[in-house]
């Protein structure tokens, strides 16, 4: 049977309202003060409560806020006068169901109450599913994650820490190394699961859109804003925003993701008013955050409010442990993908697997295998599926292109003043940024990462030497 909880002061009013209720089969409560109906809220576990806007003890408007910071889910309808309007509709802006006006019909009243009750019971079982998901998927994420390494299980015991906390989370690892992952792992055992998880590669989005990106734009603030819209910040509300690649925001985006952490409230790009936000971030960096900030390539202040929680994820290389695990797994996956029984790897591929130095990480594994499973003609996958040598042997050749980039990085610095030397240095650096894109396929992303450069700056390269 549901429960209501009718605040209201007026004996008369009570006994009307009572009555109505109680010949619907509903269980009703009543309080004649705030503080009295607070205290009710406290100890009974009520569907619903019709609170009036007027209280001898308490105003309304009071008591509502506290009704929702005891029980955001519980639904509120306000009691009010016909003149009091404009009050009811500032209660449903801070959380109310719905108004009444005194007199009211009965019928329009038992309406609304079971629209309320409808609605409640809507987003209780919305919640109930979310979780549900979050309790399924978890698993999944553990076992993708897990292995019988030592680093990885001091990882997931640290993402048991952190998790029911409300702390900022730093993920640093080589791309591949599974820190969305991590991320959402971190989300899905976080008091948050029933919420959002909401993703944003900081190095794959113009700079000119960033902004808008993160913290929504008003209609007309720039080119091409054809209409207000949320950004990442708002999407993520009460769940958990990740950013990833955060060492690529520019400065003004650092300043503003700065004010926005310690504010909890952001404008929209073209706005004006405070839109107040409260949202969980874990960030994550593929490059040594300390080494960015000696080079004045991220804000201090920025870094130490990100890393109150750092984990770094260790690259695959170091927990060879955990591969014939991972791959198992993906094989498992691409059995069920492709619809193929493969018993699995002969022991030479799966040495090889092993022995193999893993640039790409976790990411890397498992395309190998995923590629090795469609390829294969038997129920084993033997070496040669693998094509780890033609592999090496580009990452061979790309190391020495890395070496050689940071070489002529250091020689430009001493050469600053020397045209001629430094354009024989500029003449050098476009034939091996050239090499590193013919080997990589013209993939940009994969060059910088191969040259042990960010994006950002391969693109800065390619500008100021004339290519694409």
């Amino acid at each position: 049977m549901e429960k209501i909880l009718i605040v209201e002061d007026n004996r008369d009013m009570q006994f009307l309202l009572s009555n109505i209720l109680k010949s619907e089969g509903y269980e009703i409560s009543v309080a004649g003060e705030g503080r009295k109906a607070l205290k009710e809220i406290k100890g009974l576990s009520a569907n619903l409560v019709l609170l009036d806007i007027h209280l001898p003890d308490m105003d309304g408007m009071v008591v509502l806020k506290e009704i929702k910071k005891l029980n955001d889910d519980l639904s509120v309808i306000m009691l009010t006068a016909y003149g009091e309007i404009k009050g009811a509709v500032q209660a449903m802006k801070l959380g109310a169901f719905e108004y009444i006006t005194k007199p009211f019909d009965n019928d329009e009243l038992l309406i609304v109450i079971k629209r309320a009750l409808q609605a409640q019971s809507l987003s209780k079982e919305v919640q109930s599913l979310r979780k549900e998901l979050a309790e399924k998927t978890a698993p999944g994420l553990i076992e993708e994650l897990a292995g019988e390494s030592q680093p990885m299980k001091q990882i997931l015991k640290q993402v048991d820490i952190i998790s029911p906390t409300n702390m900022t989370v730093m993920l640093q690892g080589e791309s591949g190394t599974g820190k969305e992952l991590v991320a959402q792992l971190i989300h899905k055992k976080s008091q948050r699961s029933d919420k959002a998880f909401v993703a944003i590669d900081c190095g794959a989005i113009p700079e000119s859109l960033i902004e808008s990106e993160l913290f929504g734009c008003e209609k007309g603030a720039f080119t091409g804003a054809d209409a207000k819209r949320e950004g990442k910040f708002e999407q993520a509300n009460e769940g958990t925003l990740f950013l990833d690649e955060i060492t690529n925001l520019t400065n003004l985006a650092q300043m503003k993701l700065l004010r926005v952490l310690q504010e909890k409230k952001l404008e929209h790009l073209g706005g004006k008013k405070d839109i107040k936000v409260d949202v969980r971030i874990i960030a994550a960096s593929n490059v040594d955050l300390p080494d960015v900030l000696k080079v004045g390539r991220f804000r201090s202040d920025l870094f130490h409010r990100l890393n109150e929680f750092p984990i770094t994820l260790p690259p695959l290389r170091e927990r060879k442990d955990d591969i014939p695990h991972l791959v198992n797994r993906f094989l498992e996956e691409a059995r069920k993908e492709f619809n193929k029984d493969i018993k699995g790897f002969s022991p030479k591929a799966m040495e090889a697997l092993i022995d193999y130095h893993w640039p790409g990480n976790v990411r890397e594994l498992r395309n190998t295998v995923r590629r090795a499973a469609l390829m294969a003609e038997s129920d084993k996958i033997v070496q040669s599926y693998l094509l780890l040598d033609a592999i090496s042997e580009n990452h061979s050749d790309l190391d020495k292109l890395s070496e050689k980039l940071d070489i002529l990085t250091e020689l430009k610095k001493g050469f600053s003043l020397h045209e001629i030397a430094k354009k024989e240095i500029d003449n050098i650096e476009q034939t091996i940024i050239s090499q590193a894109l013919s080997l990589t396929g013209g993939n940009k992303s994969k060059a910088a990462k191969m040259l042990g450069i960010d994006r950002t700056t391969l693109y800065a390269r390619l500008s100021e030497h004339g290519l694409k």
